[in-house]
C-alpha cells in the first residue's frame, strides 16, 4: 500500500486476500436501478471516480477526498455502495479496504463505468474529475 493508502492489486488478489469479504449481491443479481440510483448522490458520484482507477482504498475520508465529512456519513455512502453491487469491501483486522467491482458491472452493464468515469474526466487530476461543474462534493 502506498502512503494514499491505495494498492492496485488486481482482483485475484483481493478474492485470495486476508480477511472477511463483507456482505454484496452476487454480480448477477447487480440491478441496473440500484446501481444508478446509488450513484445519484454526489458524494457516490465522486467516490465512483476514485476508485475508478482499478486500487483498493482504505476508507480514510481524506484520502478519498470527502475530509469534510463524518465518519459515519463516509461510511454510510461505502454501505450502499457495497449493497448496490458498485464496490467490494474487505476486513483484515481494524481496516477495511475498498475497491470497484469493475469486472461484475462492466459484465452487467458493458459501457456504464467508462461512460461515468469519461464524464467525470472533465475536473481535475486525481479526482477523477468529480468536483468540476457541479458533479461532486466540492461543485
Amino acid at each position: 500500500m502506498d502512503e494514499a493508502g491505495t494498492t492496485t492489486e488486481g482482483a485475484a488478489d483481493d478474492a485470495g486476500a486476508d480477511g472477511e469479504l463483507l456482505e454484496q449481491p452476487d454480480a448477477a443479481d447487480i440491478e441496473l436501478v440500484r446501481v444508478l440510483h446509488a450513484l445519484g448522490d454526489p458524494t457516490r458520484l465522486h467516490l465512483l471516480g476514485v476508485y475508478a482507477d482499478g486500487g483498493r482504498y482504505d476508507c480514510s475520508s481524506e484520502r478519498l477526498g470527502v475530509g469534510h465529512l463524518h465518519k459515519s456519513t463516509v461510511s454510510h455512502h461505502l454501505r450502499i455502495m457495497r449493497r448496490a453491487g458498485i464496490t467490494s469491501t474487505r476486513v483484515v483486522g481494524r481496516n477495511r479496504y475498498v475497491r470497484l467491482r469493475r469486472a461484475d458491472l462492466d459484465a452487467r452493464f458493458p459501457g456504464l463505468v467508462d461512460a461515468l468515469v469519461r464524464a467525470l474526466g472533465a475536473g481535475g487530476p486525481g479526482t477523477g474529475g468529480v468536483g468540476a461543474g457541479g458533479w461532486g462534493p466540492g461543485g
